[in-house]
């Protein structure tokens, strides 16, 4: 299939966590077969801040969003793809690029794939004049980031054909175990873009643990985090580029995951760096959320803890050897379970059905 994949970036995780997301997922889908262009806009500074070159298994097209004759001339081009992503949070015309690619030919698989779907779903039930409900029943198929039930029931409630949960995993190639570097030595790290969703549960989950912890050393890696007071134990590194991720995980005691506001209410969505702190064989410690353990088993693959002062315990009374072992156990099992290369299989049988669907074709066929 050729897919069109109209996104925030693939080539810069600037201001875009879902960068991981979308490599995993579409590198996988190339590898077996299907022909990938992205859209992306050239905005927020992403392209002046690239952390990978144009990819050999995707096509890149860097689009001026102020142009309008140039969006429409490219939209115009997707519709003779087999399949058009429109993904949220592009950042710049997303309204205008929703209601563009739900009328897309009939020939086109019309997918919508929702990165932050819980808090979409809260904004829609917030605006019953949303522009987003006129679109959404023209899309084939919505994908999500993660959810759960309660996010796939939520979309077909409001008129979703269909909607499935595609979670994060890990792309062995990409996140694996490096030695540790000097510039990220700590006990507990923490990477997260600051966001008005997420800040209050950093300093509940992190700044709290510092100040309880004050003989431990913390580490704060994102953008947006500069002007923030911290304790005098967290050192903050700012942007952390991809190609440091590796050492970023393997140089810390410990990680940390925090969810955002809206992602931890609906639970079972397991954020990028949950697998990526897992490959890299890093003992991670999360925030609570539904469904953790249907992705690593508490207590033996991952920590979890409900407040800053569980942090601080955790911090205080865990053995070297015991985060070891988690940190093991946690690899062992995403590499086993929860890889891009498992994921891409599920979104190509996905938009195969719906192909054969709209198209009448027998999956016979296809297969």
């Amino acid at each position: 299939m050729r897919i069109a994949f109209w996104g925030s970036s693939l080539v810069s995780a600037y201001w875009n966590g879902a960068a991981t997301y979308y490599r995993g997922v579409l590198r996988a889908l190339a590898r077996l077969g299907h022909e990938i262009t992205f859209f992306e806009p050239d905005a927020y500074d992403r392209q002046q801040h690239r952390d990978i070159e144009d990819p050999d298994w995707a096509n890149i097209i860097v689009y001026n969003a102020a142009d309008l004759n140039e969006v429409n001339r490219l939209l115009a081009a997707s519709a003779r793809f087999d399949v058009m992503v429109k993904a949220s949070g592009v950042g710049v015309l997303d309204e205008y690029l929703e209601a563009r690619a739900s009328t897309m030919p009939h020939s086109v698989c019309k997918v919508f794939w929702d990165v932050d779907a819980p808090a979409t779903l809260e904004r829609l039930a917030a605006n019953s004049a949303d522009p987003f409900h006129r679109a959404l029943p023209r899309f084939d198929v919505i994908l999500t980031y993660g959810g759960g039930k309660r996010v796939t029931d939520g979309y077909r409630s409001i008129g979703a054909r269909e909607c499935v949960a595609i979670y994060n995993a890990l792309d062995p190639d990409v996140h694996f175990p490096v030695e540790p570097d000097s510039r990220f030595a700590c006990d507990l790290s923490f990477l997260g873009n600051r966001l008005p969703d997420r800040e209050a549960r950093v300093e509940e989950f992190f700044l709290k643990a510092a100040r309880l912890a004050p003989d431990q050393r913390f580490l704060l890696g994102g953008s947006g985090w500069s002007d923030k007071p911290l304790p005098a134990n967290v050192s903050y590194v700012g942007h952390v580029y991809t190609a440091d991720h590796n050492a970023f995980n393997c140089s810390a005691r410990l990680v940390l995951n925090i969810s955002r506001d809206s992602m931890a209410r609906f639970g079972f969505s397991p954020a990028t760096r949950v697998f990526e702190a897992a490959g890299a064989g890093a003992c991670l410690i999360t925030d609570a959320w539904e469904g953790i353990d249907s992705f690593l088993a508490p207590g033996r693959e991952i920590l979890v803890a409900h407040d800053g002062a569980e942090v601080a315990g955790i911090l205080q009374q865990l053995s070297p050897e015991r985060a070891r072992s988690i940190g093991q156990a946690g690899r062992k099992r995403v590499l086993a379970e929860h890889t891009y290369e498992r994921r891409g299989v599920l979104v190509e049988s996905i938009l195969q059905e719906v192909v054969a669907i709209e198209s009448g074709i027998s999956m016979e066929t296809l297969a």
